[in-house]
């Protein structure tokens, strides 16, 4: 059995420019951790996003209250100081044409910042075709839901199979997935088979779920048992917003930092 490949050597082989930033970062930061901040004030977002920067290779904003576009240019600065990729969980879910302007204008011009996106595959190709329009000039990259991490989620069997096939059909923008394992036949990451990054979110060191169908697993059972190459957490570092205690949130990012680094460290050793 060829061994598996190390972050930095699947970067050599990314033609993509946001999946090959996101696993060089990786690799130098020794860093698997995407930081979900789902918080709803710019303050808190701000100052949980400079506590865990040193710790993340992503983090990303999406339900800010007090949104305004300074924001994005301090977000930004926060990004070049720690070094990390700016993910929106955007989740866009329409026509090719609506998420086009979804994704270029509004409010928010997600792509003029966000290294990456993601995106539901329900609309079917048209949705990634739209959206690279937009995407594919700035060297940005796209994920697709292929799983989902709560209970009873309708995103599995043929719908996850569906969205492989559209991420094949279009290697040069869809750079990955959403998904809870490395799915049947996308890659082992060997050389000279494809690749794609598998983010998985629902991980969690110290509970099993959440009361409102989120179901968490280790990082070992994310990275090492089930080939994913990104942890996303969330709540499991920051707590609850409002009440930001930057000891305790340095000490749980780096706790899951090296938990997930760890984990990749056992698998690629198999």
């Amino acid at each position: 059995m060829a061994a598996l490949q190390t972050y930095s050597q699947r970067a050599e082989k990314y033609t993509n420019a946001a999946a090959k930033h996101l696993l060089e970062t990786i690799s130098r930061k020794q860093s698997n951790l995407c930081v979900s901040v789902d918080v709803t004030s710019a303050a808190d977002f701000l100052s949980i996003i400079d506590t865990v920067g040193p710790y993340a290779c992503l983090t990303h904003i999406d339900i800010i209250e007090d949104f305004e576009p300074g924001l994005l240019d301090r977000l930004a600065t926060l990004s070049v100081k720690h070094d990390f990729l700016i993910f929106e969980d955007r989740k866009f879910a329409d026509i090719g044409n609506t998420v086009a302007l979804q994704y270029s204008s509004g409010v928010y011009k997600i792509a003029s910042w966000a290294h990456i996106t993601n995106a539901h595959p329900v609309p079917g190709p048209s949705i990634v075709k739209g959206l690279a329009s937009v995407g594919i000039p700035r060297n940005r990259g796209l994920l697709l839901l292929a799983e989902m991490s709560t209970a009873g989620s309708l995103a599995r069997g043929t719908y996850t199979e569906d969205a492989v096939r559209m991420a094949r059909e279009n290697p040069d923008f869809v750079i990955g997935f959403i998904a809870q394992r490395r799915m049947e036949g996308v890659g082992s990451l060997s050389a000279d088979e494809e690749d794609f990054l598998i983010l998985a979110p629902g991980v969690g060191l110290d509970v099993k779920g959440d009361g409102m169908g989120q179901q968490y697993r280790t990082p070992h059972e994310v990275v090492t048992e089930s080939g994913c190459d990104v942890i996303i957490v969330g709540r499991g570092i920051y707590g609850k917003p409002g009440s930001l205690n930057v000891e305790e949130v340095q000490k749980q990012a780096d706790r899951y930092r090296r938990a997930g680094w760890d984990a990749y460290l056992a698998r690629v050793a198999l």
